[in-house]
């Protein structure tokens, strides 16, 4: 019995295309859905497992970069086993992968699951946006990404929120089990729904030489940046680490150059359009996944909120630019790509350096209100973005195309959040120690704090010989509230220039389209 998106229409009339656009949401959903959940878990596993934030990151930076090395599977896997059949394999995984960080007893255990959700979803990112390609029509593509972001966006909110209040009422550890029920619909829906795609020839043999310096590549990169600052930026084992990842690199393009190379198609970049929407997705990713980070992180360690206090900032912004979506989708078909990407990252650049000056006297609704407006940003962008870059290529590449976009998306967000991590460490260490020189004796501040606690812990009853010790806990307390937040102002800062350079690769974009 065929299978193909034909087949399906006429079997289900007009209804399939929203069946089908719904189970493909669903998994993707699910898949973005996971990614950020766990963000706001990180100060639990900090304390859970004694470790600092630059292990704990793994839990979200070893799902994205997972993510980017299946992302090149995913045609030769689908070419082999088909597209519906490698839907249902990438679930499956991802269930398992769930299981694995729930009952994992170690952090390297969870960090093992991670890595297995991650590569369903590599798997299954790319294939979505491919499906709804093939069953809307051409005039309707911008609407389609719309959709798709829709579900990102959607998914970004709600993922840290569902995830504090899971933490909050139950444990962390449950944050991997609330997936697994979307996952099950998006399974039984994928199989009765999602098509074959037209054959394109064998699939070919896999190119084990390819995907092994890929994976030493991004290896040596997520490492280089995760523990450079410790190891130090000229060390022997980052200058080893960074020899190896040039070489991972230089192998992986001649590889891809042998006829026997089969997981980048590396002709896609000979098209300055494309080449030029995929830079622009390596810096979106960069921007937008940091953000996603380094809220739910900041509530908690910052402002002192609850887990799902500081889950929930995202989640106003998001289901904003859920609703909103379909329009920007519309606005895609409508009007130049590039105009409609620099609106929108004026928006999200200038959303992001506004919350520059957030501290712990920031109530939530203004925090909740600079998200929101980051979140119109995103949504401008992402539509746009997607649809500029797959439209460039010719209908039998869009599959190899929407890897390869996703790929240097997901690769973006990676060092995205392993930059910022750095980033804070290291403006949080320069902050303390600038703090730290200044509490002497001749600061009238620190003496007119030092007498204020001696007065109220006289007034408590506290003898006079556990004062000081006392009163010296509290003044490092502040020392390291004050050093937390102008590290963390410093990261918005840091994360809201990145995003700007993306303005450069955006202008060459309205070049190439003239």
């Amino acid at each position: 019995m065929s299978r193909s998106s034909e087949a399906l229409f006429a079997r289900y009339g007009s209804l399939y295309r929203g069946l089908v656009t719904f189970a493909g949401l669903v998994a993707f959903f699910t898949t973005v859905f996971s990614s950020t959940m766990v963000n706001v878990a990180i100060p639990h596993v900090m304390g859970a497992f004694g470790v600092g934030q630059d292990k704990a990151q793994y839990l979200s930076t070893a799902f994205i970069a997972t993510t980017v090395t299946s992302l090149l599977l995913n045609n030769w896997f689908i070419a082999k086993v088909g597209q519906r059949m490698a839907f249902t394999l990438a679930m499956l995984l991802f269930c398992l992968g769930s299981f694995i960080c729930g009952f994992g007893p170690t952090l390297d255990t969870i960090i093992l699951g991670r890595v297995i959700q991650g590569f369903s979803a590599g798997i299954i990112q790319p294939m979505i946006m491919v499906v709804l390609f093939q069953v809307f029509p051409p005039e309707r593509r911008g609407t389609a990404m719309g959709l798709f972001s829709m579900g990102v966006v959607f998914a970004l909110g709600l993922g840290p929120a569902i995830g504090g209040i899971t933490i909050d009422e139950l444990n962390w550890r449950y944050i991997f089990f609330v997936p697994l029920p979307a996952a099950i619909l998006a399974l039984a829906l994928g199989i009765l729904f999602v098509p074959d795609r037209p054959q394109s020839g064998p699939a070919g043999p896999f190119d084990f030489l390819g995907y092994a310096f890929m994976c030493i590549a991004v290896f040596c990169l997520m490492t280089i940046i995760g523990n450079g600052q410790r190891d130090g930026w000229t060390s022997n084992e980052t200058l080893t680490l960074l020899a190896l990842m040039i070489v991972g690199v230089a192998g992986f393009i001649l590889s891809q150059r042998r006829e026997s190379g089969n997981l980048l198609d590396l002709d896609l970049f000979q098209n300055a359009r494309f080449s030029t929407a995929v830079s622009v997705s390596f810096l979106f990713g960069f921007g937008s996944f940091a953000t996603v980070y380094i809220f739910p992180v900041f509530g908690q360690i910052v402002q002192g909120y609850s887990a799902t206090i500081a889950g929930s900032l995202l989640l106003p912004g998001s289901i904003a630019a859920a609703f909103i979506l379909p329009i920007t989708g519309r606005l895609a078909d409508r009007f130049s790509a590039h105009k409609v990407i620099i609106a929108g990252m004026v928006i999200f650049v200038t959303a992001v350096l506004l919350m520059a000056d957030a501290d712990i006297d920031t109530v939530f609704w203004s925090m909740a209100f600079y998200l929101f407006i980051s979140r119109i940003g995103v949504a401008l962008v992402s539509p746009s973005l997607n649809s500029a870059a797959l439209a460039a290529l010719p209908p039998d590449k869009v599959h190899r195309g929407a890897g390869a976009v996703n790929l240097f998306l997901m690769l973006g967000g990676s060092c995205g959040i392993n930059s910022l991590v750095v980033v804070l460490e290291r403006r949080v260490e320069f902050h303390s120690d600038a703090f730290t020189s200044t509490q002497t004796s001749a600061n009238t501040a620190t003496r007119e704090l030092i007498g204020s606690v001696h007065g109220l812990l006289n007034e408590g009853g506290i003898p006079h010989g556990m004062r000081d010790s006392v009163a010296l806990d509290y003044l490092g307390e502040v020392v390291s509230a004050q050093a937390n937040t102008l590290g963390f102002q410093d990261g918005f800062v840091a994360v809201g220039l990145i995003s700007l350079c993306s303005i450069v690769p955006v202008m060459l974009l309205r070049r190439n389209q003239r």
